[in-house]
């Protein structure tokens, strides 16, 4: 009984995830990080810690450190989330194909 309380919630929470990563932006782009296809994996453990798996445009962007930590700060932020592990990787390696369509329109490459 108390498994079946706690799904509906687990997604709601993972819903306020991906709404709140779409509200984090590159700098340099405007579109968020989610519509970019910059957020790799989303882990919510069944004691709401957060693990986040998030790759850049590029290795080597001048932004990574504030985008990072907006991500983190505004996952932080959602009340059920327990704690927030922000993961930097490049494998793979992105590309533009990663991007939602909406994204794509948005920055013409439709």
């Amino acid at each position: 009984m108390e498994e079946e309380k706690k799904m509906p919630e687990k997604l709601q929470v993972e819903e306020k995830v991906i709404e709140m990563l779409k509200t984090v932006y590159d700098p340099e782009i405007p579109v968020n990080v989610y519509d970019l296809g910059l957020i790799y994996k989303i882990d919510l453990a069944d004691d709401y810690a957060l693990s986040v798996d998030m790759t850049l445009t590029a290795p080597n962007c001048p932004a990574a450190d504030f985008i990072v930590e907006d991500v983190r700060q505004k996952l932080e932020s959602i009340e059920q989330v327990k704690s927030v592990e922000v993961n930097l990787v490049f494998e793979p390696e992105w590309d533009k194909d990663m991007m939602t369509e909406e994204a794509k329109m948005e920055l013409g490459f439709l």
